[in-house]
């Protein structure tokens, strides 16, 4: 990484940071995207988050890579299939039992590489020679996650393993960005009709409400939100007084039935 070890270290940590007081989730990735190539060796970045096809998907570029292909929606449908589709990589994560490691196009190709679609069109419309993908763990989608491109030579494996310890900060951050997201939804559904003046939240309690909604322990929503358990268990004996239950599953089920939590698909 670029800068030596200190260096990158203290540029994932600013990454960090800044993602924990991002209030605005659409800023997050594109963030992340600004950084995260220098600090794997690489000079641009596509994003692909969420269920994707060849077709369909959200994508979003780093400076540099917007810097090549413009806007997004200016690629034209042969090469945006083909940078959708992720060569060779959705085939390799989508294998049975395939660790989600970080990997280069061309240790996974091997010669194929050189010679396949994927590589002619990066070439052309990115001026680079050879792709790093960083998958979200946890995800079960081939390709969700960062493809970091550069020129010249393969990334080296220092560079991979570097990649490797930056997965949990893009697990976090998308994390966030699926926390803040609900949170803007719940801040409007707080004003709606059905909800009383008393039954209305704070800012912190409905952030609460929704780790409740993902069944986090007290122990594990204070580690997330840096309080203590007992702050939570407090949070939580508010949450029951103003919607009138008395225990967790019953305040979510509340929460959903007057608009403060999204109803879960099939209920």
């Amino acid at each position: 990484m670029a800068g030596g070890p200190a260096g990158a270290y203290e540029r994932m940590l600013a990454v960090a940071v800044a993602a924990l007081h991002e209030r605005e989730p659409e800023r997050l990735w594109p963030m992340v995207a600004a950084a995260l190539p220098g600090l794997c060796g690489g000079e641009s970045l596509i994003y692909k988050l969420g269920e994707w096809t060849d077709r369909t998907g959200a994508m979003g570029l780093s400076p540099a890579a917007a810097a090549h292909l413009g806007r997004i929606d200016d690629i034209g449908d042969g090469a945006m299939a083909v940078l959708r589709r992720g060569y060779p990589f959705a085939d390799h994560y989508a294998t049975a039992g395939a660790v989600r490691r970080p990997g280069t196009a061309h240790r996974m190709a091997g010669r194929g590489w050189a010679r396949s679609r994927t590589a002619g069109t990066i070439s052309r419309l990115m001026d680079a020679d050879h792709v790093l993908a960083i998958p979200l763990p946890g995800t079960s989608t081939p390709v969700t996650g960062c493809l970091v491109y550069r020129a010249g030579a393969d990334f080296t494996e220092d560079q991979v393993r570097a990649a490797e310890q930056l997965q949990p900060l893009l697990a976090g951050v998308e994390q966030q960005r699926q926390l803040l997201e609900r949170l803007r939804a719940s801040t409007a559904a707080r004003e709606a009709p059905e909800a009383t003046a008393d039954s209305r939240l704070t800012p912190r309690q409905v952030t609460v409400l929704l780790l409740l909604a993902d069944a986090l322990t007290a122990s594990a929503i204070a580690h997330r939100l840096g309080i203590s358990v007992r702050t939570v268990h407090k949070h939580v004996e508010s949450l029951y007084r103003k919607l009138g239950t008395r225990d967790r599953v019953s305040t979510v089920l509340r929460a959903q039935e007057i608009g403060l939590l999204p109803r879960r698909a099939g209920r």
